[in-house]
């Protein structure tokens, strides 16, 4: 590469690190204790890296941080004014300083993502955790370890010894694709989730399978954008049918935009409906000739949607409940005879694992997800907590990302971010 077509990234040296850097700090609960402000740049210990955050994504999950600080259930009662926490559960890194027990195992200038849900007991400040720590068995990136919305982020002991550190399957990967693969690895992980028992004939003994029916119908419920990020990891499973319905036509265009060449080429049947207009059970039965749907993903949290998705399965189906409730509303009507009759699996999960988000950067890299489609919003680290408070009022359809180390002035609305659209952004450097 010449040097008139290095990057911005490419042309930052990773060392020496300076003594402090901007990061998103939230020091209680509420926006009026979220802030950007100047820290100080961490420093490894014997078993610590220090990785540069090349590009971070805003997370949705966020919005129920911020508001409820302290009493949130990953933040175990930490006193966030004595110990404000660093926010940023996605984003994409590169190795800058490596602690001495492990030089030569990592080296300076490796790119990697980390999966932020950390599956192991506090090593660090177990005196921070409430009742110091004890029964505490999971920590998590962005919560009471360091988050990736911050120019450097921490990697400590606990990230490594639970596996979460995962290297990027490309040396072009783009930043801002590498990072979402956190948000994408959760459909990952929900469509892996799906477990249905087949015989071959009634005289064998059945057999579990993943995934979604191949040759199957699938229904999607909900067309944000992780419904849309649901119908990118669906067409890996081969259905014949993609079915997604959303009551803002405005989202269903998206699909349609996105994903219409692609069912085309894949020989399947992609159908977008509002069910203001048209009813999804009348739909579904024309798509299955009554039978029913073989896999229903509810990717909204909402009440009405759950209790009619149901309806919409099949015999042996898989009702995937994936947008979540709010505590004390979370309770719903099941009729029970279509799981005692139709024999219907129930299942929902809450993210990824490492195994996901690895999976899912091998997809990314491969071309077979498109991370692109799914960015709405460009920004600088700034701009975050007007990300959030946008996130909130629910006036971002789209994933946000933000490159710590790149100053620009405004939020610049994308359409899809291609590795091309984040070399020129970076090549520039500042505006």
């Amino acid at each position: 590469m010449r040097d008139d077509q290095m990057t911005f990234m490419e042309e930052r040296d990773l060392t020496p690190l300076p003594e402090t850097m901007r990061a998103l700090v939230l020091s209680g609960a509420g926006f009026e204790h979220l802030s950007v402000r100047q820290v100080a740049v961490p420093r490894p210990g014997p078993r610590q890296l220090v990785a540069r955050v090349d590009a971070a994504g805003i997370c949705t999950s966020l919005i129920k941080l911020v508001e409820q600080g302290p009493a949130h259930s990953q933040v175990y009662g930490w006193d966030l004014a004595r110990f404000p926490l660093i926010l940023g559960d996605e984003g994409c890194v590169t190795l800058v300083e490596i602690g001495e027990e492990l030089r030569g195992r990592y080296n300076s200038g490796e790119r990697y993502a980390i999966q932020p849900a950390v599956d192991h007991p506090p090593i660090n400040h177990r005196e921070r955790y409430r009742d110091n720590a004890r029964g505490v068995n999971k920590v998590a990136v962005g919560y009471t370890l360091g988050g990736h919305l911050a120019e450097y982020i921490l990697v400590p002991e606990e990230v490594l010894e639970a596996g979460c550190l995962l290297p990027l399957p490309a040396a072009g990967l783009p930043s801002a694709h590498a990072a979402m693969s956190e948000p994408i690895s959760c459909c990952v992980s929900a469509q892996e989730h799906h477990l249905r028992l087949v015989q071959d004939s009634p005289g064998r003994e059945r057999r579990a399978v993943k995934g979604l029916k191949r040759g199957g119908v699938t229904v999607i419920l909900g067309a944000g954008v992780m419904g849309r990020m649901h119908v990118d990891v669906a067409f890996g499973w081969g259905p014949r049918a993609i079915a997604v319905s959303d009551p803002l036509d405005a989202r269903l265009e998206l699909v349609s935009h996105f994903f219409g060449e692609r069912a085309r080429r894949a020989g399947t049947a992609l159908r977008v409906l509002n069910p203001r207009n048209a009813s999804l059970k009348t739909a579904i039965d024309e798509l299955t000739g009554g039978t029913g749907a073989d896999d229903v993903i509810v990717a909204v949290g909402s009440r009405q949607a759950i209790e009619e998705a149901q309806h919409l399965a099949g015999r042996g189906a898989v009702l995937n409940l994936f947008g979540g409730l709010k505590k004390g509303d979370d309770a719903v009507a099941l009729d029970t005879g279509m799981v005692h009759y139709k024999e219907i699996n129930v299942t929902g999960s809450s993210g990824g694992s490492p195994w996901d988000m690895a999976r899912t950067l091998e997809l990314i890299a491969s071309g077979q997800i498109d991370a692109a489609r799914h960015i709405t919003r460009i920004g600088d680290l700034e701009h975050a907590p007007e990300l959030l408070e946008m996130v909130k009022a629910q006036e971002l359809d789209g994933k946000a990302v933000v490159y710590p180390h790149r100053r620009t002035s405004a939020i610049r609305a994308v359409r899809g971010w291609s590795a091309e659209d984040e070399r020129e952004y970076l090549r520039r450097g500042e505006d």
